[in-house]
């Protein structure tokens, strides 16, 4: 799997710089010292308890992001994946430095403890009356290095840390004492357990090319922040159903000796963090946690808070990680109370990395609606017989067909003209139309092909046949809905919805040529409402707008005419300008260029030829 060597920047030695000057702009009340790398909080209250942090960057929002009032007073960066020096700390150490104390809190690193320790045993040398008054807490969160592996080094720490900072920082800013803040910022660290996955390394800005030495199949459990060798490698990919339990398990489970860092009885209440380390989608993140609550459901956890986001990322890496912290249980004496550390949790901080997060629990699935009963259709559209009923349905049979069978290539069409999925929104239109034809199919298959089982809920007959002409044309318009979905199934759906109203205005029981005319004049009319799209504009309209002036021009007897036009129409939007739709927003001259008409215009006239025919 090739890594994503292409970065935005001015250069790469003054990334790190150039990013925490962005932060100060976002941030007013932070003060940025160049030289050291180091931000903090310009009108500090000295009258609460100081709290530090650092570390390499490229984790961003950790560490800079969560300094501010109500969390961290001031962060000292080093260069990417790097350690910042014991004089930067020391530095960092004195422009917080005040009579109420300060705790340090960093990451089980080697860089990070050495240099971080060092300027602390500096600052205590030449300060002997506040050599108390600096107090060091070191985070090791990760479960995948274990005991046997990591027995000199220790746990690696992860994105458990900014939970420390969170509550520890809390705590200080309500007016904690250096000894409570730095015992609960102890407590925490001791009860957060986290593992990672990634599907790839990142690229270090500044450095050479490489690959990853993962491949196109393949995921890593356990892998480092710092592009560190996981604790396996798993191939295929498992899907999220399979891969969260096995996470959650390797955080919690108490048979494993060599990582059962935290005292988890399965009974436990947790707070979960899914954080992103900085290459996945959020629409992916929401996923991970959805799967990551089934699994603590599941195992009998009770969640008491849920949070989601990137809180520690690793550059871009298209990975995430999950941290369980273990609440206190009721009655332990020698911990601090689950109610205070969820206050804690839950105190707003003014800082730009801390995401939103919800006061309370999530919501008990009860509250989760997995399929909305559709009320009784009071209404159904006015019965119309088709002059023949079996050539009506097989008209629409063929020209479904029609269209799955030309998916390939107007997905070629749409991958050069579009965003590329017309052919497979077609293709899903025409199979929820097929599937129709047939109730008890669409009953014996509906668990698999998801929306028409919400587009049962609507057509109470859910069937497409030719003694019921609007009712059918209107059963199309649901199924564009439900199936396609997006752009094209919005304007499906409304054409087919404005047709079946044409048809009903007539008032024979038979549909003629003359009612169809008639019905598909009003059907683009309607249509028009809701686009600015007009011929010629390369989108389906041509096409559509081709058939239905030229029927319309001899009351309906020239079906095949119609036809004729509207597929000339199609071709002739390889030639055209791209006035709407996604096609608007390719180069124009390159659509010229590849000679490629319209995806959508192609799927008209498939369909026309087909119904026809």
């Amino acid at each position: 799997m090739s890594i994503q060597s292409k970065h935005i920047l001015n250069k790469s030695e003054t990334l790190v710089v150039d990013s925490l000057k962005g932060l100060c702009a976002i941030n007013p009340q932070l003060v940025f010292d160049v030289e050291n790398k180091t931000v903090f909080i310009a009108n500090q209250d000295r009258s609460k308890v100081a709290l530090m942090c650092g570390g390499g960057s490229g984790h961003e929002p950790a560490h800079a992001g969560f300094v501010g009032e109500g969390m961290l007073t001031s962060a000292v960066c080093g260069n990417v994946f790097a350690s910042p020096s014991a004089s930067q700390v020391s530095r960092g150490i004195d422009l917080i430095s005040n009579d109420r104390g300060t705790v340090i809190i960093v990451k089980n690193y080697t860089g990070d403890v050495l240099n971080f320790g060092l300027a602390k045993e500096q600052y205590a040398a030449l300060h002997p009356d506040k050599a108390d008054r600096v107090k060091f807490v070191i985070v090791g969160d990760d479960v995948a290095v274990g005991r046997k592996q990591g027995r000199i080094v220790g746990r690696r720490g992860l994105a458990g840390t900014v939970l420390v900072y969170k509550i520890a920082g809390a705590l200080a800013n309500r007016g904690g004492s250096l000894d409570e803040v730095f015992k609960i910022a102890e407590w925490i660290s001791q009860h957060i357990a986290t593992i990672g996955v990634s599907l790839g390394h990142v690229h270090v800005p500044g450095t050479a090319s490489l690959q990853s030495n993962l491949g196109d199949s393949e995921v890593e459990i356990g892998m480092g922040i710092h592009n560190e060798s996981g604790h396996q490698t798993v191939s295929p990919i498992p899907p999220l159903s399979e891969l969260i339990p096995r996470l959650i398990d390797m955080m919690t489970s108490t048979s494993d000796p060599d990582r059962s860092f935290v005292p988890f009885t399965g009974k436990d209440n947790v707070v979960l963090l899914v954080n992103n380390l900085g290459g996945l989608s959020e629409l992916e993140l929401g996923a991970i946690v959805a799967e990551s609550r089934n699994a603590l459901d599941s195992r009998g956890f009770t969640i008491s808070r849920v949070l989601a986001g990137s809180f520690m990322s690793s550059l871009n890496m298209p990975g995430f990680s999950l941290t369980l912290l273990q609440l206190p249980r009721e009655g332990e004496t020698s911990s601090p109370s689950s109610q205070l550390i969820l206050s804690l949790l839950d105190d707003k901080p003014n800082v730009p990395g801390w995401r939103w997060s919800s006061r309370e629990p999530p919501a008990p699935k009860s509250q989760v609606i997995e399929r909305a009963t559709a009320s009784e259709q009071q209404h159904k559209p006015r019965i119309l017989r088709a002059p023949n009923p079996e050539a009506f349905v097989q008209s629409i049979q063929r020209a479904a067909n029609a269209l799955i069978k030309a998916e390939p290539e107007i997905t070629r069409m749409d991958l050069i003209a579009g965003d590329g999925d017309c052919g497979l929104t077609l293709k899903a239109g025409a199979e929820g139309v097929l599937l129709f034809f047939d109730l008890k199919l669409l009953l014996l298959v509906k668990t698999d092909f998801i929306a028409p089982a919400a587009a049962l809920k609507k057509i109470s007959e859910g069937i497409i046949r030719g003694d019921d002409v609007a009712g059918s044309v209107f059963a199309i318009s649901q199924i564009s809905e439900e199936v396609m979905g997006g752009t094209s199934g919005a304007l499906y759906s409304i054409f087919f919805s404005g047709l079946s109203q044409g048809l009903q205005a007539t008032t024979d029981d038979r549909v003629t040529p003359h009612t169809w005319a008639q019905a598909l004049k009003s059907a683009l009319e309607k249509l028009y409402t809701y686009t600015r799209a007009r011929p010629p504009s390369r989108t389906l309209v041509d096409p559509l707008a081709a058939f239905i002036d030229t029927l319309s021009s001899a009351n309906g007897s020239n079906f095949g005419e119609a036809v004729r036009v509207a597929s000339e129409a199609a071709e002739v939007t390889k030639d055209l300008e791209a006035k709407a739709g996604r096609s608007a927003y390719v180069e124009g001259d390159r659509l010229k260029q590849e000679q490629v008409p319209d995806p959508g215009a192609w799927g008209i006239k498939t369909i026309l030829e087909n119904i026809v025919s």
